[in-house]
């Protein structure tokens, strides 16, 4: 597949599936979504899809949906916004105009399934210039609670840009950087707002919540508090402001479909003085809301320019 076609003079960004087994397919069956190529027309149903907003849990997806409709006018009071992907319980699907809203659960592991459908969907709906942006929450280094954080590069748990994932019995290293220019258009986006802090920083993804982030208060611990600060010293000096699971897949996989893409969370906590979240419902709620408003805003944003021109 060609990494963009031509259409009236313009050279449109279209989905890369590196995969030629993929064409002798009658029927490809995205089975963690309850689609198929044979039982759903693909191009009819997500064809006009500019934007992917992506996060962990379906309600807080379910929850964007309906933020950027009213963002976008798009908001019917007696609305419903059904799931997609209502006949499964692994993922849930909302959309609303061009922006296609889907949960990943968390790791490594939930969201890169979700990826390999995800891109097969686009390919298969035909989309071209799509921008795909997870939103979600992480623990901050060095950071006050509720900034948030524009990944500039997600970085292993040695700082190293890089996904390392083992492939018929092989070790197969995989680029991690996301989109420079897109990160800078939402940094300006933050700007715009003036509601919160936003920052661009390098991400570490890890593969578990508790040992692989440093925390002493899992059911195992084998090191100690300096251990903890003199690591996350190390991570905070190789540019790391934030720890979440799942950025390096992301990066990786929508670096190798051709998609522009953005890791946008925010900092629930500084892990420099604490592990547990302590703050209030209400706090950590309003907290959850910016990587969506800062998101949305950027959306509005390129959509009312795309209107213009």
């Amino acid at each position: 597949m060609p990494l963009g076609e031509e259409k009236n003079g313009t050279c449109d960004r279209s989905i890369y599936v590196n995969n030629p087994h993929l064409d002798s397919m009658t029927d490809d069956i995205l089975y963690h979504f309850n689609l198929g190529t044979s039982t759903h027309d693909l191009a009819a149903m997500f064809g006009d899809v500019k934007f992917v907003c992506v996060g962990g849990s379906p309600w807080r997806m379910k929850s964007f949906t309906e933020y950027i409709a009213k963002e976008l006018g798009l908001s019917d009071p007696n609305a419903e916004y059904p799931n997609i992907c209502a006949g499964t319980d692994r993922y849930a699907m909302y959309k609303i105009g061009p922006v296609l809203s889907v949960s990943h659960g968390m790791g490594i592991p939930s969201i890169s399934i979700m990826l390999h459908e995800l891109i097969k969907l686009l390919y298969h709906a035909r989309c071209t210039d799509v921008t795909v942006v997870r939103i979600g929450t992480s623990g901050g280094i060095g950071l006050k609670p509720g900034t948030v954080v524009i990944t500039k590069q997600s970085v292993d748990s040695v700082f190293e840009p890089r996904l390392e994932q083992i492939i018929l019995g092989k070790t197969v290293v995989r680029c991690t950087e996301l989109d420079g220019e897109l990160a800078e258009e939402l940094l300006q986006c933050g700007k715009e707002l003036a509601e919160f802090e936003t920052v661009i920083g390098n991400t570490m993804c890890t593969l578990d919540f508790y040992e692989g982030q440093a925390r002493l208060d899992g059911a195992f611990c084998s090191y100690t508090e300096e251990d903890k600060q003199s690591y996350l010293a190390e991570a905070y000096a190789a540019g790391v402001r934030n720890i979440e699971m799942e950025s390096s897949v992301f990066a990786a996989m929508c670096k190798l479909s051709n998609l522009r893409a953005a890791v946008v969370c925010v900092t629930l906590l500084d892990r420099q003085k604490g592990d547990q979240l302590t703050s209030s419902h209400d706090v950590l709620n309003n907290y959850q809301q910016r990587p969506q408003a800062l998101v949305g805003h950027y959306i509005k944003k390129k959509l009312n320019a795309s209107k213009k021109s």
